[in-house]
């Protein structure tokens, strides 16, 4: 199993979203020293918190500041888009990167109807097509040709080259295991969307149904979970509660930055209220990185997971590399 990243952008309390986005490239750069397989940025639209709206644009900066580590979309929202913009959009991140981008597509809007509908006038109708979208998009990035009879057969995506990038499909549901299936593509489970409910179903039909293709003759599995090690459990709690807090909010409908640890943790709460809190780190993979990596591992391990995708929020960016660069000492001492 590797080990691999999903970063959000994060806002945090009292500083600016171009702060978050630069945050995401020094992280890039970092989990490449720390020894990480893949980098990935997500997709997110008129979101205040997750502020990465553009992966496209955020993968060639991090492209430009990176040299060895695999950088990818989790994921690009494919019925926003023009499947052939987004062929070529990856083509020239290829360019720039050459036989080390992943392009991670979803299916899920990524923001409410109204703001789906401000990217795309026909997002109601995409849904529908985007098995279709799919094929054609794989043999634009590829280079191959489209369906005979299909009308864009002359048309084709640039610039080329002697790699393309490798396509996963991502989701937090069957939908997508069975689309990924269907053409031969890696999956990977949102695990940390679900806490892991229907995450075993999904990788189980995705296997039980999967048609190889010429380049992964045999499925290749992902989850994406949300982890944070720190030198001592408490320390770990302590960072952790600002991401608690944070739930907390938005399971209200209030969505706010990431707060700093103590101001969250100040905060005058109900016993409801607590509750919640203490059951939110209870599920988390939050402690030393020795027993981060053993929950990561067991998890991995039970699933038959090819890559293992860690998100962490912290108000402390610092707190954040220590977490990554922990987990991977931790991950290699453990044989991985």
């Amino acid at each position: 199993m590797r080990l691999s990243v999903l970063d959000q952008s994060i806002a945090t309390t009292g500083h600016s979203h171009r702060e978050a986005i630069n945050n995401t490239i020094a992280l890039a750069e970092a989990c490449e020293g720390f020894g990480y397989h893949r980098f990935w940025v997500s997709e997110h639209h008129s979101n205040p918190i997750i502020v990465g709206s553009a992966p496209e644009v955020l993968l060639a900066a991090i492209a430009m500041r990176t040299s060895s580590i695999r950088i990818g979309s989790a994921g690009v929202m494919l019925p926003h888009y023009s499947a052939y913009k987004v062929a070529e959009q990856f083509r020239v991140l290829d360019a720039l990167a050459p036989g080390r981008v992943d392009l991670g597509l979803g299916r899920a809007p990524g923001s409410d109807g109204r703001t789906a509908f401000a990217l795309n006038p026909l997002a109601n109708e995409r849904p529908a097509q985007f098995p279709n979208d799919v094929r054609d998009l794989m043999a634009w990035v590829s280079g191959e040709e489209l369906p005979e009879g299909h009308r864009f057969r002359p048309v084709k995506a640039y610039p080329a080259g002697e790699t393309s990038p490798d396509i996963w499909m991502l989701g937090s549901s069957d939908y997508g295991a069975q689309v990924a299936a269907l053409f031969g593509l890696p999956y990977a489970f949102a695990w940390f969307f679900t806490e892991g409910r229907g995450g075993a179903e999904a990788i189980r039909l995705y296997r039980d149904n999967y048609r190889p293709s010429a380049r992964f003759p045999e499925p290749v599995t992902g989850l994406c979970v949300w982890a944070l090690a720190a030198e001592t459990d408490e320390a770990a709690r302590h960072h952790f509660a600002s991401r608690a807090r944070f739930r907390l909010m938005r399971d209200r409908g209030i969505f706010q930055p990431l707060e700093p640890p103590e101001v969250a943790l100040a905060h005058d709460y109900s016993e409801t209220e607590r509750m919640l809190l203490a059951r939110y780190a209870e599920d988390a993979m939050i402690g030393t990185a020795d027993d981060v990596v053993h929950q990561i591992c067991v998890l991995g391990e039970s699933l038959g997971i090819d890559d293992m995708a860690i998100v962490t929020w912290a108000y402390d960016e610092q707190a954040r590399h220590d977490s990554y660069r922990l987990i991977a000492e931790a991950f290699a001492k453990r044989g991985g």
